[in-house]
């Protein structure tokens, strides 16, 4: 009976639908409403913000006149990528290193590669020392083949790519099997390289050679006395830093396959190395670096387990436990978590104190190089002039005061 009566209600329905639909049609014929037309929904495009980038290779001669500027190089590298870091938009850094000497010496070049990994190419700087040479020129012509050809220069044109050649000796222009110094600077400028030069001490050849090199390579010339004339001033502040530094070191973990394992042991290995042999001034200076936002790179390295699993771009469960440093491996995962927890609130601690110092350190720095007239001269001043009015035309903007000391 049901069943009839569903069957009996879906009949009349249909019935007084098929009855009713030429009257529907008519109806919606003569209807006279316009057209609803929507407006297309508009998708904002978002802008990629490109990082500004820096390479920057120091071309070095080592023998045995050059000792001072040498250990001047040892000290203040740090506070010339501070000086870099320290444009309106931080930029990515990375630096390279070609020391030289002459045909006969221990060695005629020795490269350190184009890396953000600065600690790497200081643990290899402080390694060398002022011997060789004997007649005026040096391999200069060699050094800068190498440098232009045998780094890993970006292909980027926004990239600001430079080349600071650092001696006190001409070129020997007598090698025959040489690719002399006005061939290498025209691959230079295909790449968009600028090679400055930095003459130490007074000789007259050296002089018209370095200038031509500047000339060729749309880059500057400058001269500084033979110790390097650099802004060399103790503060209050640097033993201080220097001990958080090795602090805030000591929070990295490090994570991955042996390969990548082995390339974080190199890195803590020049960490320890610098934490040895540096001056408090010099680590003083790495840290301020460090705690920029370029300088994030140098400090965290590759694979940093700490920032990976805080910024949340891993997740623990995701790692292997054999991959995990070897010190946690016997935890249970809540106990690694909150181990990793524990290093990351140490070491944001860390952070903000050095950040004191360093903005304490820096002011100090300023009022005695303005108490001292400017130090107009000094090699700092040179090369962030160079720095500020070369980077410009690739949109890295510095302020008068961005000097770093």
């Amino acid at each position: 009976m049901k069943t009839k009566l569903i069957a009996l209600s879906i009949f009349a329905a249909t019935a007084a639908t098929v009855t009713f639909f030429p009257t529907i049609q008519h109806a919606l014929a003569n209807t006279n409403q316009q057209p609803i037309i929507i407006d297309p929904v508009v998708i904002p495009i978002v802008a990629t913000i490109t990082k500004p980038k820096i390479e920057v290779v120091f071309v070095l001669d080592t023998t045995g006149s050059m000792s001072e500027l040498i250990d001047t190089a040892k000290e203040k590298i740090w506070s010339i990528a501070s000086t870099m870091a320290s444009a309106q938009n931080a930029p990515d850094i990375k630096m390279g290193l070609v020391a030289y000497r002459d045909r006969g010496d221990a060695y005629v070049t020795q490269s350190v590669a184009l890396s953000s990994d600065l600690d790497l190419m200081y643990a290899q700087l402080m390694d060398f020392q002022a011997e060789g040479g004997g007649d005026t020129p040096e391999s200069v012509n060699q050094a800068l083949y190498e440098a232009i050809n045998n780094m890993t220069w970006s292909q980027d044109q926004d990239t600001y790519k430079v080349v600071f050649l650092v001696g006190d000796a001409p070129a020997h222009m007598d090698y025959q099997d040489d690719v002399k110094y006005p061939e290498t600077i025209k691959v230079a400028k295909t790449k968009g390289i600028i090679i400055n030069t930095i003459q130490a001490g007074q000789d007259s050849e050296t002089t018209a050679n370095w200038q031509q090199m500047a000339s060729l390579g749309n880059g500057d010339y400058f001269q500084v006395e033979q110790s390097g004339n650099a802004v060399a001033i103790a503060t209050p502040f640097d033993k201080k830093m220097a001990e958080l530094s090795k602090e805030l070191d000591d929070t990295r973990l490090y994570y991955g396959d042996r390969e990548q394992k082995e390339k974080q042991a190199s890195k803590l290995v020049a960490t320890a190395k610098l934490h040895a042999l540096a001056s408090d001034e010099s680590r003083a200076r790495r840290a301020e670096f460090n705690s920029t936002t370029s300088g994030k790179a140098n400090f965290l390295g590759e694979n940093e387990l700490v920032d990976a699993i805080v910024s949340g771009d891993v997740e623990l469960a995701s790692i292997k436990n054999e991959d995990l440093p070897e010190s946690i491996q016997a935890m249970p995962m809540e106990e690694q978590a909150l181990f990793i927890r524990q290093k990351a609130e140490k070491r944001d601690n860390l952070a903000e104190e050095m950040k004191v110092l360093a903005e304490n350190r820096n002011a100090y720095l300023k009022k005695q190089v303005a108490a001292e007239g400017g130090r107009k001269d000094s090699f700092d001043a040179k090369i962030f002039n160079s720095i500020r009015g070369q980077a410009k035309e690739k949109g890295l903007v510095y302020n008068e005061d961005s000097a770093r000391y």
